[in-house]
């Protein structure tokens, strides 16, 4: 990918976390907005709310890093595991274990204290059904059913790893992050997933003209000097 393809691809996908964030605190966060609101105080509301679509660029660079991870991870897995059958089939173990640990190392301790499980379940099912569209689209966009399992295994373990990277050391409203944080990593990681593709043929397109451009200065520059 060229680097203007690449800020692109980094300016939209900063967008995308702020603004999902931006759009969601609204209703999740609603009691903190909510006495704002009630009072008048809008310049307290707006303040507020652009936190939480910087705290949505934050998500966003997380993400991308995570992205970015995966697709060494992708390829490595595929060198060492010699075929990539074999590999999805890693994947798969790796995503059961994943689920296997948010629900009795994540959710089950937050149930003991307190919390509901329709909560935990509600995450649970915006996680799945998050990765599970976002895979079926990738599927239609390539044509190539074997890209299913590995956009499962990143919208859902890389996914996981990066919401528990972005809760660490969170003590105030955690459970209220926990629900807020994982709408704008779903966003850019399905975001990242689909348009990817796209900018890299754009970056393909953009060499092919610069080089197209310099055979043509060469070409000028030896019929002048001819």
């Amino acid at each position: 990918m060229t680097i203007r393809n690449w800020a692109k691809f980094f300016f939209f996908a900063m967008l995308v976390g702020g603004a999902v964030n931006g759009i969601c605190s609204l209703f999740i966060r609603w009691d903190f907005f909510q006495p704002y609101i009630t009072n008048g105080h809008w310049g307290e509301f707006l303040a507020g709310l652009l936190w939480m679509v910087f705290l949505g660029f934050t998500m966003s660079v997380i993400a991308q890093a995570g992205f970015f991870a995966y697709l060494t991870l992708h390829q490595v897995g595929v060198n060492i595991f010699r075929t990539l059958t074999l590999w999805n089939w890693v994947q798969l173990l790796l995503i059961a274990i994943t689920i296997f640990d948010v629900i009795f190392f994540r959710f089950i301790p937050g149930v003991k204290e307190g919390q509901s499980w329709i909560f935990y379940l509600g995450l649970l099912i915006v996680l799945i059904f998050g990765a599970v569209a976002t895979a079926v689209q990738k599927v239609k966009l390539t044509g190539k059913k074997h890209v299913l399992i590995s956009a499962l295994f990143f919208m859902i373990v890389i996914t996981t790893l990066e919401w528990t990277i972005a809760l660490m050391g969170r003590d105030e409203n955690i459970n209220e992050y926990v629900a807020l944080l994982l709408f704008p990593l779903l966003a850019v990681n399905a975001y990242q997933l689909l348009v990817l593709p796209k900018y890299n043929a754009k970056s393909d397109e953009d060499r092919q003209k610069l080089e197209a451009r310099r055979k043509a200065r060469r070409e000028q520059a030896k019929n002048a000097n001819a």
